[in-house]
C-alpha cells in the first residue's frame, strides 16, 4: 500500500488549496479514505472521511462547510479542497487507509499566513 500526498504550500487567510492523494496497492474503489491534520505540538486530528465510491462523507466541525472531500476511483485518487482557510488550518495533512490495518501517508504541509 502506497499513499501519496501532495498539494501543500504557503496560502493567505480565505484562501484555498486543492490537496490530493494518489493511492496505490490494494483495491482503491473498495475502500472509504480519510483525511487528517497535524499542528506543531498538537494530536493528530480527523478532518474527514469519504465512503468508497464517493456517495457520503463526513467532516469536522472545524471544517464543515470550508473543505470537501472527493475522490476519482478511475484515477485512485482521493482530494482535499479547502476553502476559507484560516491560519488555524495550518497543519501537516495526511490521507488514512484502513484496511484491517492502519496506513498513512507521508504528508503535505499546509502553511496559512499573510
Amino acid at each position: 500500500v502506497q499513499l501519496v500526498e501532495s498539494g501543500g504550500g504557503l496560502v493567505q487567510p480565505g484562501g484555498s488549496l486543492r490537496l490530493s492523494c494518489a493511492a496505490s496497492g490494494f483495491t482503491f474503489s473498495n475502500a472509504a479514505m480519510s483525511w487528517y491534520r497535524q499542528a506543531p505540538g498538537k494530536a493528530r486530528e480527523w478532518v474527514g472521511t469519504i465512503d468508497s465510491i464517493g456517495g457520503s462523507t463526513n467532516y469536522a466541525n472545524s471544517v464543515k462547510g470550508r473543505f470537501a472531500i472527493s475522490r476519482d476511483n478511475a484515477n485512485n485518487t482521493v482530494y482535499l479542497q479547502m476553502n476559507s482557510l484560516k491560519p488555524e488550518d495550518t497543519a501537516m495533512y495526511y490521507c488514512r487507509l484502513y484496511l484491517g490495518n492502519l496506513y498513512w501517508g507521508r504528508g503535505t504541509q499546509v502553511t496559512v499566513s499573510s
